[in-house]
């Protein structure tokens, strides 16, 4: 339970059997159901007021503790009795409001370890279960005080693609909203031609022609190391050559023809 270590330290000093630790939990989970501690005793004191905190006194009669609470909304006022008998603790409450009483019985070492009352991580046991046992025993037969909700402005949820479409100031893409552009292999550079000229290894791409097969886009192309039904053998040409093909390579054939591409000057006769 959030806040009782807090409330255990600060009562501390005033426990000194072990269901004063009990009585400390008992405390905080009203306090977590929106009551609020009066004062000790039967009677109210002066200039009494609201506290999470246990009063002065609290602890002073061992055999019977006696606390007041009032709710948050003003509707309940509890008169809290915690008698002991032997080991055990019997919780009486009654709503001077309504005049409805709830009893709960209590066995202290359920709950208390007695050895470690001095340490609170150590001290308390079963806390799921006594929280049960108070809900059902006390605050379900007596009501829990009613808390008004805080409305909060609901802020309208808003397609972010169309808050985009609504700005003025926005620039439109170039292509629609929720489609990928294509995805293109980047075309050989076209100011490479002659580089391959000066690999004789035949590493770099680039030519004195330029050739729209070897452009940098996808083309059907024949491979001629492999051999050319009719034509060449398999590893006529090796591997990575530049070879200019001859004859017709079959139908179907797209792209222009490299015989289309003559250099410049072809037809001069003194080339």
């Amino acid at each position: 339970m959030a806040g009782l270590e807090a409330l255990y330290a600060w009562a501390l000093p005033a426990v000194s059997r072990p269901q004063e630790s009990l009585l400390c939990a008992i405390h905080w989970q009203l306090v977590r159901y929106g009551y609020r501690c009066l004062g000790a005793g039967d009677q109210a004191g002066p200039e009494e007021r609201k506290s999470e905190l246990l009063p002065v006194g609290w602890e002073a009669n061992k055999e019977v503790y006696t606390l007041r609470y009032k709710s948050t909304d003003d509707a309940h006022e509890l008169l809290l009795k915690a008698i002991m008998v032997e080991d055990s603790m019997i919780l009486n409450v009654m709503d001077r409001s309504s005049q409805k009483v709830a009893d709960v019985t209590l066995t202290v070492t359920d709950y208390i370890n007695p050895e470690h009352l001095d340490d609170f991580h150590k001290v308390y046991k079963n806390m799921e279960e006594l929280r049960t046992r108070i809900d059902s025993g006390i605050i379900a037969p007596l009501g829990a005080p009613t808390e008004k909700a805080k409305k909060e402005p609901e802020v309208e949820k808003k397609d972010p693609d169309l808050l985009q479409d609504s700005d003025p100031h926005r620039v439109p893409p170039r292509q629609p909203l929720g489609t990928r552009a294509p995805s293109w292999p980047s075309p050989v550079n076209p100011f490479a031609a002659g580089g391959a000229d000066l690999d004789p290894l035949g590493g770099r791409s680039g030519g004195m022609i330029v050739d729209p097969l070897r452009s940098g886009f996808p083309q059907p192309g024949i491979d001629p190391s492999s051999g050319i039904p009719g034509h060449l053998p398999p590893g006529a040409v090796p591997p990575g050559a530049r070879f200019d093909p001859f004859g017709p390579l079959g139908a179907g054939r797209s792209g222009p023809d490299p015989d289309h591409l003559p250099p410049p000057g072809y037809d001069d006769m003194f080339m």
